[in-house]
């Protein structure tokens, strides 16, 4: 049997390696190992074993590799070193293997070494890099037959395994499975939690109980709302506790389609964890492809019915609602139609390729559709090319005072992680009849266009907040309201920068009541220069400093120009 120093205990279960290895502390349960004695680095006996090496040179530590098991008759530590004897060179030995990544040493006894330097032996304690002693009668040949067969062995029960799970999850498909059963039987197989995601990281199933989950919240992997940061396990595995969590792209035909998230809330995935991974990604594509072109052809379907309520074509209110109520909506009650649209490039991004930009909009459609059906009643959401229309219920405000509608958005823009893009929202009257959708359709898009102009772009606008604004954008001819700015301000409506910099200055004492000094202080100016300004416009304007009249129509014409330019 093996005798190990310091009444050592061997575990019962077997470790499997990052690469198909077997535990040290396994490896020595084999028969040619026995009568081999822990000298030294116990805490090192999970270490993972590739290969068996034999040293029988000094120079060892050149030509050995990562998770390899070293064995020695002893001899290049007897003749091996410096003029002052093997202490030293056995301690920078043991120094050097760790470093490199070894599994332990074993040196043979009572042959070219008796003893080993205790120094050299603290050293591999504090390491925790194994060191064992090996019995005289131990034959190298058929320790490294026994290993080899051992980690063989190991092999091919783990790729059976393996594929015994790719089998499963392919009939899965095959027989109409949902994501969420490749997700339990990935679990199942692995005993792992799991989650299957968006590319941004909505979930999509899962087969995480809530212990997991409250694990993964508190290592902040999970937003509030349920999204997995995906961006932070992207890259590498995240440690999460004694364990960790790994990531695996779902891919089909170059396009990214989701991820699958394995997590261990106990140790490090193993390499076969990670292949078993990939080869459930693999059947998981195909379900996604197919799930994905389904809801192309409904999203379609659905598009095109309202978009036809949207132009009034699509029949009276009693059709339009039987309609509606066969796709699982509900348009009998009060409700906001929502427009969504993702804010244009900023000058400073480097230009993308038409096919990146649909993705961003596939992706953007999608958050909005995982939301709206995880609400219930279910809120009705079409992608339509370039914006996502949803026609939310009216609802009492949350605890926080938020609206259904800013609650929804927030689901969406989560803490903007997984590459999400910003967008801004338009949002109509209450409707109260399906007879209304048009117009207030018409409304949305105009309060999502007139708040990015005002706000900038991540803005959610109500056509009511609009004031002035939304008479301006209800002008029907765009000419005809440049045509008054023009008449308005004359020169100053000028695309030039002097007369750019002039508006500036005449919106600012507009803001602050005319108060020159207040103006000349927000433009950095010398009061007497605010009061040359002011002197100027009035020359070009009239006299809009007495004239309440003549300020208004100046104030209405600023406000053409900044949404119209």
């Amino acid at each position: 049997m093996v005798g190990i120093a310091k009444s050592w205990s061997l575990g019962v279960q077997p470790l499997i390696s990052p690469t198909y290895g077997v535990a040290l502390r396994d490896l020595l349960r084999l028969e040619g190992m026995k009568g081999v004695t822990v000298l030294a680095g116990h805490g090192g006996l999970d270490r993972m074993v590739l290969g068996v090496n034999v040293m029988e040179v000094p120079d060892i530590a050149d030509w050995v590799k990562p998770h390899d098991l070293l064995v020695t008759t002893g001899f290049p530590l007897a003749s091996g070193g410096d003029q002052r004897g093997g202490a030293v060179p056995f301690a920078r030995l043991v120094r050097d293997l760790h470093t490199r990544g070894l599994a332990g040493l074993g040196v043979k006894l009572g042959r070219y070494v008796d003893t080993l330097d205790p120094e050299a032996l603290a050293l591999a304690d504090e390491l925790d890099f194994p060191v064992l002693g090996l019995p005289m009668a131990l034959a190298f040949d058929e320790l490294l037959r026994q290993a080899y067969g051992r980690l063989n062995e190991l092999t091919a029960g783990v790729l059976e395994r393996i594929d015994a799970l790719h089998r499963a999850l392919t009939l899965l498909v095959l027989e109409g499975g949902d994501l969420d059963q490749i997700a339990a039987e990935v679990a199942r197989v692995l005993d792992l939690g799991v989650l299957v995601t968006s590319t941004d990281g909505r979930e999509r199933a899962a087969a995480l109980p809530d212990p997991l989950r409250r694990r993964l919240e508190e290592a902040d992997l999970l937003e509030p709302g349920g999204r997995f940061r995906v961006e932070r396990a992207s890259t590498r595995p995240a440690p999460v506790g004694d364990g960790e969590v790994r990531l695996q792209p779902i891919v089909a035909g170059g396009t990214d389609l989701a991820r699958l998230v394995c997590f261990s809330p106990h140790r490090p995935l193993s390499h076969d964890d990670v292949v078993a991974m990939e080869r459930a990604a693999t059947v998981a594509a195909l379900l996604v492809t197919r799930q994905e072109a389904v809801a192309a052809v409904e999203n379609k379907y659905r598009g095109d019915f309202l978009r036809d309520v949207f132009l009034g074509r699509a029949g009276d209110s009693t059709y339009v609602t039987e309609h509606a109520a066969s796709l699982g909506w509900d348009l009998d009650g009060h409700m906001h139609v929502v427009s969504a649209e993702l804010d244009p490039m900023a000058p400073d991004e480097p230009p993308v390729s038409g096919r990146v930009r649909r993705s961003w909009q596939e992706r953007f459609a999608t958050a909005w559709r995982q939301v709206c059906e995880g609400r219930r009643p279910v809120v009705p959401t079409v992608d339509f090319t370039a914006e996502v229309v949803a026609l939310v219920p009216v609802g009492e405000p949350g605890p926080d005072g938020a609206s259904p509608v800013d609650r929804l958005v927030a689901a969406v823009q989560g803490d903007r992680g997984g590459g999400r893009r910003p967008f801004s929202v338009g949002v109509s009257r209450l409707v109260t009849s399906p007879e209304q959708l048009p117009e207030a359709y018409l409304q949305a898009r105009r309060a999502t266009e007139v708040g990015r102009r005002v706000k900038g772009g991540g803005s959610t606008t109500r056509f009511d907040d609009l004031g002035v604004h939304r008479l301006i954008a209800l002008v029907p001819d765009p000419a005809e309201a440049r045509a008054f700015a023009v008449d308005v301000l004359g020169e100053l409506a000028a695309d030039t920068e002097e007369a750019a910099d002039l508006r500036t200055t005449l919106q600012i004492l507009l803001d602050h009541n005319l108060n020159v000094a207040e103006a000349a202080r927000r433009q950095f100016f010398h009061y007497n220069t605010m009061r040359y300004r002011v002197s100027k416009l009035e020359r070009i304007l009239g006299p809009f400093t007495t004239d309440p009249h003549l300020r208004l129509d100046i104030a209405v014409a600023l406000q053409v120009l900044q949404l119209r330019t």
